[in-house]
């Protein structure tokens, strides 16, 4: 037995709402995943019933209880160099003949920012010291995410798959109280800015011309229209040799017009000549 209630009519309702918000489309098979995500608000409310709740967030919900309902109905998995053949060709990129002095790089969808740090880490390589020069926008629509982001710090076992070398160039072992935890250095700190953004918001935290996007593993979660919207907004404001690097599920044929394959789920405007980096 459940310990709220909860009817197939207040999972159409979650789906609506998350959609109308965050452009989210949950499948049909995500029932149970929207119920255990909100479990958690519901007994904070001290409330009996899904329906209950989802009322009172439409009549009088906050900005926060809204954020709340946001970031309990987003899927944050992510990793250090996850895919990482994508930053061997962002390495590539980054030193191509003829590169701005400065250049810029938006990592949409940051999660609890693995995957900016990774930039960073790849920026630096890139051009063999601490102060490249590359500037990292990284933004989430789950604001607790980007605080976890923000501090930097993680368990050991999440930089387990990094070689020794890396470890101990980027990051500091915590000792005492922090034993078990780790730190990006301050220098990397220094490259990324962290944003709270929603992808369906008129105006966005950021603005071109940009080297790289990395929206990886969020396109996943709108519908093909969406994608496209998104899309035809994104690929301007990449530079002519731009690239739109997505997650490894996601393909945009539909879009064909607008973005094409250069690599493996990896993208270039229309408007733009091909890259030619192998995958």
């Amino acid at each position: 037995m459940s310990e709220f209630a909860y009817t197939d009519r207040d999972f159409d309702r979650i789906r609506a709402l998350i959609r109308q918000r965050a452009g989210i489309a949950l499948a049909d098979g995500k029932r149970d995943m929207a119920y255990s995500r909100l479990a958690r608000l519901l007994r904070k409310a001290h409330l009996r019933s899904v329906s209950d709740y989802l009322d009172r967030l439409e009549r009088q919900g906050s900005s926060d209880d809204w954020q709340d309902f946001v970031n309990a109905l987003t899927t944050n998995l992510t990793s250090f160099f996850r895919e990482s053949h994508h930053f061997d060709m962002l390495r590539e990129l980054l030193r191509r003949k003829g590169a701005p002095t400065q250049q810029r790089i938006w990592c949409a969808g940051a999660s609890t920012g693995e995957e900016a740090w990774t930039l960073a880490i790849t920026a630096c390589e890139a051009f063999d010291g601490l102060q490249p020069p590359v500037e990292i926008i990284a933004t989430d629509i789950d604001t607790a995410c980007l605080q976890t982001a923000r501090r930097a710090v993680y368990p050991l076992t999440r930089i387990e798959g990094l070689s020794e070398a890396r470890k101990r160039r980027y990051f500091q072992r915590g000792t005492g109280d922090n034993t078990g935890q780790v730190r990006v250095i301050p220098a990397l700190q220094k490259l990324v800015r962290f944003a709270p953004s929603n992808l369906l918001d008129r105006q966005w935290p950021v603005q071109g011309p940009l080297d790289a996007i990395f929206c990886r593993n969020v396109m996943i979660y709108f519908d093909k229209a969406t994608q496209r919207r998104l899309l035809e907004r994104m690929a301007p404001m990449l530079r002519p040799e731009g690239l739109f690097f997505a997650g490894h599920s996601e393909s945009f044929f539909h879009a064909a017009d607008v973005v094409r394959a250069c690599g493996r789920t990896v993208y270039a405007p229309v408007r733009s000549r091909h890259v030619g980096f192998a995958a």
